[in-house]
């Protein structure tokens, strides 16, 4: 479970002051996966890096129950003169799991090849992504945060990334940022709506969809 209790936050974007999510209490029930739509800059990278830990409320607090990933879509948190191996262990002792099994975990996953041994800031954006991946699957997480994630690489390695992600997906939930509403009724049953600063939970993924796109039109 994972929840938010009176919580507020406010960025700055393009030298402007932007509510965020304003005094908002809501509940990401366990066993479900959860959309999240908004219109653009609404904040649902923002909200997956709150609820992530890697950014902090600036009223109010988060309580998470469980083991939670880090967004998928991104790769900022790499190293670059490390070497993709020595990345993963790094994630490895953070996350206190086997440190060997990840390594060789990442190394057949990711199909870097030699790649696997160069400092991470010799990649392209598709290695690098490559490795996200390859690391997200190799931990067990309760939650998994996605946040506009493309599948990289020929058509075998995008099918073996579906089929790993759908697995993962049995035994843990997603909660999930796409501009695809395919894509969201494909991995998840309910969903979020964040809109001026307030967000609204639907326990049908199609009536979040639909409110999403109702707002879309408003405005």
């Amino acid at each position: 479970m994972i929840r938010l209790e009176r919580a507020t936050k406010e960025v700055r974007m393009k030298g402007v002051r932007k509510m965020i999510i304003d005094n908002v209490s809501v509940t990401f029930p366990r066993g479900k996966s959860i959309g999240l739509l908004g219109r653009n800059g609404a904040g649902k990278s923002t909200l997956l890096q709150i609820i992530a830990g890697t950014l902090e409320l600036d009223r109010g607090r988060i309580i998470r129950q469980g083991k939670i990933s880090w967004p998928l879509g991104f790769q900022g948190s790499f190293q670059g003169n490390l070497s993709g191996e020595q990345n993963v262990r790094f994630v490895a002792r953070i996350y206190g799991v086997n440190t060997d099994e990840l390594v060789a975990y990442v190394a057949e996953f990711a199909e870097l090849g030699q790649f696997y041994h160069a400092p991470v800031r010799t990649y392209s954006s598709g290695m690098k992504a490559r490795l996200a991946f390859g690391v997200s699957m190799g931990i067990n997480f309760d939650y998994y945060l996605v946040d506009e994630i493309t599948a990289v690489g020929d058509t075998n390695f995008k099918r073996k990334s579906q089929l790993t992600f759908k697995e993962k997906l049995s035994n843990s939930d997603v909660i999930m940022v796409s501009h695809s509403t395919g894509t969201l009724r494909d991995y998840c049953q309910t969903g979020i709506v964040l809109e001026n600063g307030q967000m609204t939970y639907y326990d049908d993924i199609n009536e979040a969809i639909d409110v999403h796109e109702s707002n879309m039109k408003r405005h």
